[in-house]
């Protein structure tokens, strides 16, 4: 059993609260942070506020996530490793139908976010020579028709591997997980034939817990279905 600290950002619902029930199980204290506060109540109200933080917060806003830092390592005492997984889709698809202020949206949260969280908390994981993990997609590895949320997921893949190279100079790692269609609240109609999130969930933790000799750069998963 581990007592290292996992930093969770859309952590409220599917894969971020599926992730910080499986770490949680196997010793992670986990801290969690989402827009629904209370939601990520809930969540601490079941793993144990021994073990879980909730800390409301907006990964487009910069001050949410250093704020978010901050109380972390107040809380816990370092942050060893962080997931960041807020992001979300498109009810519009492709570019003629394509709606320009859902894509500024999406962009914010799947970029930006993303950049913001490693940001706010890379001085903290290159103290502890930590592990990030960043959700990416199999949208990022392969060309859709006209598909603005798969380039969203290309720059996350980008993002992950560029950071691979700066972080082991330093002794740290980073993963992107590329998961084929999860039955998430991401989708309003239920896909109970495609990957489920404790699915994933088992895949940051694997990634997490391999020997600090071990880089697992990317990790593909897909559904059988």
């Amino acid at each position: 059993m581990t007592e290292k600290t996992l930093f969770i950002t859309g952590a409220s619902t599917g894969i971020g609260a599926e992730t910080a029930r499986a770490a949680a199980a196997r010793g992670w204290r986990v801290a969690l942070m989402a827009r629904s506060a209370d939601k990520l109540d809930a969540l601490v109200e079941e793993l144990g506020a021994d073990r879980a933080l909730a800390i409301a917060g907006d990964v487009t806003n910069y001050d949410d996530l250093t704020a978010a830092v901050d109380k972390t390592t107040e809380n816990f005492g370092s942050i060893d490793a962080v997931f960041a997984n807020a992001g979300r889709g498109l009810d519009a698809a492709g570019i003629a139908e394509g709606d320009r202020d859902e894509w500024r949206a999406m962009m914010e949260i799947n970029v930006m976010g993303v950049l913001w969280t490693v940001k706010a908390t890379y001085d903290a994981l290159k103290a502890s020579k930590g592990h990030l993990v960043l959700t990416g997609s199999v949208a990022g590895n392969i060309h859709l028709p006209g598909s603005v949320y798969g380039a969203s997921k290309w720059f996350v893949h980008g993002l992950g591997g560029n950071l691979s190279e700066e972080m082991r100079e330093w002794g740290g790692r980073c993963t992107v997980i590329a998961p084929g269609m999860v039955d998430t609240p991401f989708f309003e109609t239920p896909k109970p034939d495609k990957l489920q999130p404790r699915d994933v969930a088992e895949t940051v933790v694997f990634a997490l817990e391999q020997p600090k000799r071990a880089d697992v750069r990317k990790l593909t998963i897909m559904p059988t279905g």
